[in-house]
């Protein structure tokens, strides 16, 4: 019996490499194993309308995002409480949880993920009533996703003319956080809340985070003087970001903020206007995802 899939298409995701998806998906998809549709998302968050009238219409196995990290946040969004299985064809800038899932980058090869159709089960975690896939992050984590939400220009150069722009005049915030029940307070540049490992790129902001092991990893990062930047700033490349004095390490199930005064959450890539109190918790093998 062939499994049915829907393609959702973000059409300005990254750096345009979906714009051939249908050309790709006809050279590719096993049409004995498959059979597909393809819909393109036309405003912001219209993957999460899409997913969500796919899961009612009941005739679908998988959801394929195909974009990036934001993009796969939309369509989970809009799987919640479904037993769909999402696949990912990564073509975004950072594509983090892609990454962390072993799936490749170039779309035929990804593509070729999909015909094997070998489903695992990863956590993901909710911040008050919101889905995050990879990861979550506020302080300046949460400005530089806010600014990149205004710019028209996507990629790698974009975000590092962004941080490098803000670095100098950002100031460092004091949060209260109870993480898993133990109330402290840190004065912090960011603090990511990870599933997966990295925030994309290969930068690994939580080189010790699994996708399946129901916890959140907290990573508490200080203001990294420009001296120390040399030195620390490769740890994130060598999956070693954890051993920075600028940064302090926790691993929990649930974890509240009192005072995120600025409001704004990075969440898997996009700048969202959360509220002052946020609460995470884990939810253990939530979510079935196509992998290698």
């Amino acid at each position: 019996m062939k499994r049915n899939l829907l393609f959702i298409v973000n059409p300005i995701s990254g750096i345009g490499t979906q714009k051939k998806i249908e050309e790709l998906l006809d050279k590719g998809i096993d049409k004995t194993l498959l059979d597909y549709s393809v819909r393109y998302t036309e405003c912001i968050h219209h993957g999460k309308e899409l997913a969500r009238e796919a899961v009612e219409q009941g005739c679908f196995d998988a959801i394929v995002a195909v974009g990036g990290d934001g993009s796969v946040n939309d369509i989970v969004s809009g799987m919640v409480g479904s037993n769909m299985t999402l696949g990912i064809i990564p073509c975004g800038s950072g594509n983090g949880l892609a990454r962390n899932l072993k799936i490749p980058l170039t779309p035929a090869h990804a593509i070729e993920v999909l015909n094997h159709y070998k489903v695992a089960e990863i956590d993901t975690i909710y911040l008050n009533d919101r889905v995050v896939t990879s990861i979550a992050g506020i302080g300046f984590d949460a400005r530089v996703a806010r600014r990149m939400k205004q710019a028209k220009a996507r990629g790698l150069q974009a975000y590092a003319k962004i941080i490098l722009t803000d670095y100098p005049t950002y100031k460092e915030h004091t949060f209260r956080l109870n993480i898993d029940g133990n109330e402290i307070e840190r004065k912090a540049w960011f603090i990511s809340f990870a599933n997966s490992n990295q925030f994309g790129y290969n930068t690994a902001i939580a080189p010790m985070a699994k996708l399946d092991d129901g916890l959140i990893d907290v990573c508490i990062v200080d203001r990294i003087p420009l001296l120390h930047l040399p030195l620390t700033a490769p740890l994130l490349y060598l999956n070693h970001f954890e051993l920075s004095q600028h940064v302090e390490y926790f691993k929990a199930h649930e974890v509240t903020v009192y005072n995120n005064d600025e409001k704004w959450v990075n969440i898997d890539g996009e700048g969202e206007r959360v509220g002052t109190e946020l609460h995470f918790y884990n939810t253990r093998k939530s979510l079935k995802v196509l992998v290698p």
